[in-house]
């Protein structure tokens, strides 16, 4: 009969256990893959607790050792399953990743997370400085990284599946401009000698509510004049090395035909009239002609039109303090197009259509930005009463 092996105690080790010269103790055991793991620990108790968990979640079919891996392994792992994302996404993959990499929780091993360290984790961040959206950006990412492993029987449950109350949303919203902050822009654009340049690009924008890179995008052959529509079917973007490429449209939705205003339309003509002639137009990803060129004939990016605003914005402030506008740019001008169109009573499929959105919710949550005037109008309009009176005749009862 075998003799049982003891460790420097006395006591008796299982089959698995051992104890190392350095007097730690070690088991050894085969995953489910049929790979053979060890684990070690400074005690025997807590080896065999450990022993306890490896058979427990051997059980439930989850594979103990592969939660040993850490936050930061963990989302390398999950960003190289997502092969073929838009050049954004991969950038803001780029952007958490490198965020986590400084964090000392990314070192952390993914199975001794609990939903407490998680909210810990943001709150630090938070009083580290960092700041909602860039929290809810990591989040965004994390959040379904976890959800890999859990749903792969790698972890009990997702820690990071929660709603995310535990710090304040200090972010700044985008807010549509109102009739009278867009007629005191675009006047401003027509009338300055240094931005009336940009005008009619942004009159396109303003009234068709495109996504910026969408209208970057457009080529000659996508505006149909006699019909009097645009058509949106792609967008341009360009790397941060320079590179261009054409990409399909944010969502499947985003394939549209957008009806041209007369201003749309006096704009776009107006902007083909004063496009530079080229000998040799630039074709990008079997797309040519687009209709917007910079200075070195390129075509214009999503931050070329970003630049524009912000620039025209900076001069405004100088000579009209007296006048403030709020934080202008191409997407507040896309908010702006929804709010106006669903102020003006267009039905919301139809207003889901122009934005591109794939779910109407979208629309009206994100985008359609009431005021108080306008809420006060409509209300004036079911309940029949005046606008700024409140005596008691006109109250309704209940």
């Amino acid at each position: 009969m075998a003799q049982k092996r003891k460790d420097n105690k006395g006591r008796n080790l299982r089959t698995g256990e051992s104890q190392r010269k350095d007097l730690t103790y070690q088991y050894r055991y085969t995953d489910c893959s049929g790979k053979r793991k060890c684990v070690y620990a400074p005690t025997l108790q807590e080896l065999r607790e450990k022993e306890n968990i490896i058979q427990q979640q051997a059980n439930d079919g989850i594979d103990y050792a592969n939660g040993e891996i850490t936050v930061i392994e963990l989302l390398e792992r999950y960003i190289n399953l997502k092969q073929g994302v838009r050049y954004n996404t991969k950038v803001g993959y780029g952007f958490v990743l490198n965020l986590v990499k400084k964090e000392k929780f990314g070192n952390r091993k993914i199975r001794d997370i609990k939903v407490s360290d998680a909210k810990l984790w943001f709150i630090k961040m938070h009083n580290d400085g960092r700041g909602y959206s860039t929290i809810t950006s990591v989040r965004g990412v994390v959040k379904p990284a976890f959800q890999m492993a859990y749903e792969e029987e790698i972890i009990r449950r997702n820690p990071f599946d929660f709603k995310l109350d535990v710090i304040p949303n200090d972010s700044k919203k985008r807010e549509a401009l109102s009739p009278k902050q867009q007629e005191i822009w675009m006047n401003y654009i027509r009338e300055d000698k240094t931005y009336c340049k940009y005008y009619d690009e942004f009159v396109v924008l303003l009234e068709t509510g495109m996504r910026v890179s969408e209208f970057c995008g457009l080529t000659k052959s996508d505006l149909d004049f006699e019909k009097r529509r645009i058509l949106v079917d792609h967008q341009l973007v360009r790397e941060r090395s320079g590179k261009y490429y054409v990409e399909k449209t944010k969502t499947e939705c985003g394939c549209r035909y957008i009806p041209m205003t007369d201003n749309v339309y006096e704009s776009l003509k107006n902007i083909l009239t004063n496009r530079p002639k080229v000998k040799k137009e630039v074709i990008i990803d079997g797309y040519a002609g687009f209709i917007m060129l910079d200075k070195n004939q390129n075509p214009k990016v999503a931050l070329h039109l970003e630049n524009e605003m912000r620039w025209a914005l900076k001069k405004y402030k100088k000579l009209y303090p007296e006048t403030p506008l709020p934080h202008i740019t191409p997407h507040v001008f896309r908010h702006t197009f929804c709010t106006n169109m669903a102020n003006a009573g267009m039905d919301l499929k139809s207003l889901q259509y122009l934005m591109g959105h794939s779910d109407a919710g979208v629309t009206m949550n994100v985008y359609a930005h009431n005021s108080y005037d306008k809420a006060e109008e409509s209300m004036c309009k079911i309940m029949k009463f005046p606008k700024g009176r409140s005596n008691e005749k006109q109250r309704m009862s209940g």
